[in-house]
């Protein structure tokens, strides 16, 4: 069972990565301009942001699997409904509500395995699903490339939607139903948190920090890695072989023995020491002049990566309840949105060269990692004051 919640992230996630390399050209075929191409690729985040948060309250009201196969049968559709689009204003409507539909599941997914895992290995489950993301990350814009080479890109869509659809009943007869109730108090209501209540829960602030930083640097580095590598005169592919670099490091971290890791530490200290990391990698790409250099910072990229993704989300699972959990996973993926938006768009806006927005995002993610090391530390004496 816990290997059919990993397939379905898998699916989940392809149907995202899959569409990364095509959704452009696919604009541009129905007659976008560059402006309404823009639309077309940005409106997805922020539909799905919106999905995100909505999912929160209704999986807390009706648990995770019930919207899970509901989302997966709805996407599944809407993904379909690409094939149709004529002209570039239903393709903006279709990415819209495609982004909409498509912030239902992650949120799900994640909840359910939260709820079943146990307290003192949320850390281990989350870096299982974390390379299940990775997995995706890879598979997803070959899978979308090669079919659109091969037979045509309407049977990206077609494939994907008819996967998720077959996906759907799947998962309403193999999972088992995940009806709200409490698996650990930290207060004293007996109904879950509101969202405003959550983000005053600090561990969860420092998630919600963490996610939005993590993407933050995603953002930065699918935007000016491309345009980094031309500078130094290579070919377009070597981006690709990059960032699988930095998948795999991620992805061997998270399914050997290095799993343990996770639940032996601190979830907040190894957190920290992830967005330090990373901050460091993007600080050394902004220098980086050598093709090896580079493999070898997406290396450390990969390990800055791999400490934070499964610590972020064991921190939600940790210090929640099943009564408030969906919503806490909604708001962290909407964080996780608004990241990836806000990192291309901030160093765009800003008409910095490459190297330039590396820097930036280091100094975003290095100043990021004192502070929340900072209100640790604080919040960790004060308790211990407390205690004594």
């Amino acid at each position: 069972m816990v290997y059919f919640i990993y397939f379905v992230i898998m699916v989940t996630f392809i149907d995202t990565f899959s569409q990364l390399p095509i959704m452009s050209p696919y604009a541009q075929s129905l007659g976008a301009t560059p402006f309404l191409i823009g639309i077309t690729v940005g409106i997805y985040s922020f539909s799905n942001i919106i999905g995100n948060i909505l999912a929160g309250y209704w999986i807390d009201k009706d648990g995770a699997k019930r919207v899970l196969y509901i989302a997966l049968a709805l996407t599944g559709g809407i993904v379909l409904a690409y094939v149709w689009a004529g002209s570039p204003t239903q393709l903006i409507v279709v990415r819209f509500l495609h982004g909409l539909s498509g912030g239902f599941l992650v949120p799900a997914a994640f909840t359910f395995i939260a709820n079943r895992s146990n307290d003192n290995k949320k850390g281990k489950s989350m870096a299982l699903s974390g390379a299940v993301v990775g997995l995706a990350a890879i598979i997803g814009p070959a899978f979308g490339g090669i079919v659109t080479g091969t037979i045509g890109i309407r049977w990206v869509f077609i494939t994907i939607g008819i996967l998720m659809i077959v996906t759907a009943p799947l998962v309403f007869f193999i999972l088992p139903n995940t009806h709200a109730k409490m698996s650990r108090r930290i207060d004293n209501k007996e109904t879950g948190k509101s969202v405003l209540d959550l983000l005053k829960v600090m561990p969860l602030f420092y998630a919600y920090l963490g996610s939005f930083c993590l993407m933050f640097s995603q953002g930065v580095l699918a935007y000016m890695l491309p345009l980094k590598i031309e500078s130094l005169r290579y070919g377009s592919e070597v981006s690709g072989m990059l960032l699988s670099v930095f998948a795999m490091t991620a992805i061997l971290i998270f399914v050997l023995p290095t799993n343990r890791l996770y639940d032996r530490f601190a979830y907040e200290y190894t957190m920290t020491l992830g967005l330090a990391v990373l901050g460091v990698s993007l600080l050394l790409l902004g220098t980086a002049v050598s093709l090896t250099y580079m493999f070898l910072i997406m290396m450390l990229y990969g390990v800055g990566f791999a400490l934070i993704f499964p610590t972020i989300n064991a921190l939600i699972a940790y210090y929640t309840t099943s009564l408030e959990r969906g919503k806490a996973f909604g708001l962290f993926y909407a964080f996780f949105s608004l990241g990836v938006v806000a990192g291309s768009t901030v160093t765009g806006a800003l008409s910095v060269s490459a190297d330039g927005a590396f820097l930036i995002g280091a100094g975003v993610l290095i100043v990021t990692s004192f502070i929340i090391l900072f209100l640790v530390r604080k919040r960790m004496k004060v308790s211990a004051t407390y205690h004594e």
